[in-house]
């Protein structure tokens, strides 16, 4: 398997610096793990679920994760107004590799 990161490349430039651009912080990927298996939420149901979090961190990491296409902000035109979040499919497709951070994470874990 070739390696992401080679020799005398410039870091900034590879796969894996742009992968991390997308989930990193703290709340990015437990909000991702959550949509994927269930969700989808609205804005208040993903507060409860992810508490403590800070109503201006979830609306920044939710603002942040759409713009990069990883979750979907769907409006439904009703009264009282209602929001939803989902995974898209570019979301979808990240969530193999979350399971194996997952598994490594179950069997390297310290007791």
């Amino acid at each position: 398997m070739k390696p992401c990161i080679e020799e005398k490349m410039n870091f900034e430039e590879t796969g894996f610096a742009y992968s991390m651009s997308l989930i990193s912080g703290k709340y990015k990927l437990p909000i991702m793990y959550s949509l994927a298996f269930y969700g989808p939420f609205r804005y208040n149901e993903l507060k409860r679920f992810l508490d403590p979090i800070s109503f201006k961190t979830l609306t920044n990491n939710l603002k942040e994760l759409e713009k990069s296409g990883l979750i979907i902000r769907k409006e439904y035109s009703e009264i009282p107004p209602k929001v939803e979040y989902f995974l898209s499919k570019k979301g979808k497709s990240l969530m193999p590799v979350l399971d194996q951070l997952c598994i490594w994470g179950e069997k390297n874990k310290q007791d």
